[in-house]
């Protein structure tokens, strides 16, 4: 009974902000005959997704799929980035330098030219998402296992672990709540990444519905792309979450909450 309180006390305050805020919108349109093509009313957001709603939900499942595998493949080589930086001294520079140059692009920017070369397909929107979320894993991984206990490590040399034992055992399950940091992070990153891809050139996807959308005028059609947007982004970084109270129950940032 405890569980389910806490969990209602999580979210409970937050849909009810989001009720009230739609009502308020509801009402402002209603009481101002704000013209639909400026902001549509909420009824009219909803009827609009009714009207059509397997295209909205396909080209949902479309940009849900690769921020996700833009998110897992930025997982893995982020970590990997994050534990050469840490476990070498001649490689730390280099790799570190080239992260932060190529975090310094404009993703937009690089957009264009991912597309000439991968084309229209889901390759250059996967691509753009891994270098949107990546920097943000090696950031807070390296955080993490440069943060761990010097004398934690000293006891594991004296009880002759080895350098892979060391990372495994120590480094890595104590810079799980750094690494967590980054990955909730990482998540919104490679969903705006995502579509920031589709913008550049795509034939699916929410940002080809929102482009879709522009072009003629429809303005409840945007809204509809944009409330599955907000609301993708936010079941996904609620389920980092799940998933770090799930993994971590004993840190101090989860029992807090």
């Amino acid at each position: 009974m405890r569980k389910k309180t806490s969990v209602a006390s999580r979210y409970l305050p937050g849909l009810l902000t989001l009720v009230a805020a739609v009502v308020i919108w509801e009402v402002a349109v209603r009481a101002f005959e704000i013209s639909p093509i400026l902001l549509p009313s909420p009824v009219a957001v909803w009827n609009e997704f009714w009207r059509a709603p397997s295209f909205f939900l396909y080209n949902a499942g479309v940009t849900l799929t690769v921020t996700l595998v833009g998110f897992l493949l930025a997982v893995v080589f982020g970590i990997l980035l994050a534990v050469v930086i840490v476990s070498s001294k001649t490689l730390e520079r280099p790799v570190f330098s080239f992260l932060v140059a190529l975090n310094s692009v404009p993703k937009v920017a690089l957009a264009p030219l991912f597309v000439v070369w991968m084309g229209i397909g889901p390759e250059p929107k996967v691509a753009i998402a891994v270098m949107l979320a990546i920097f943000a894993i090696v950031i807070d991984t390296v955080l993490g296992l440069r943060s761990v206990d010097p004398d934690m490590i000293n006891l594991a040399k004296v009880g002759r672990a080895s350098k892979w034992q060391i990372l495994t055992k120590v480094r890595l399950p104590c810079a799980l709540p750094s690494i967590f940091a980054g990955l909730k992070v990482a998540i919104s990153l490679a969903l705006i990444g995502a579509i920031i891809g589709e913008f550049v050139g795509s034939s699916s996807g929410l940002g080809f519905a929102i482009l879709t959308a522009q072009g003629q005028f429809d303005t409840p059609g945007l809204f509809v792309s944009l409330a599955l947007l907000i609301a993708m982004g936010s079941l996904l970084f609620n389920l980092m979450e799940a998933i770090e109270r799930f993994s971590i129950p004993w840190h101090t940032s989860v029992r807090s909450h």
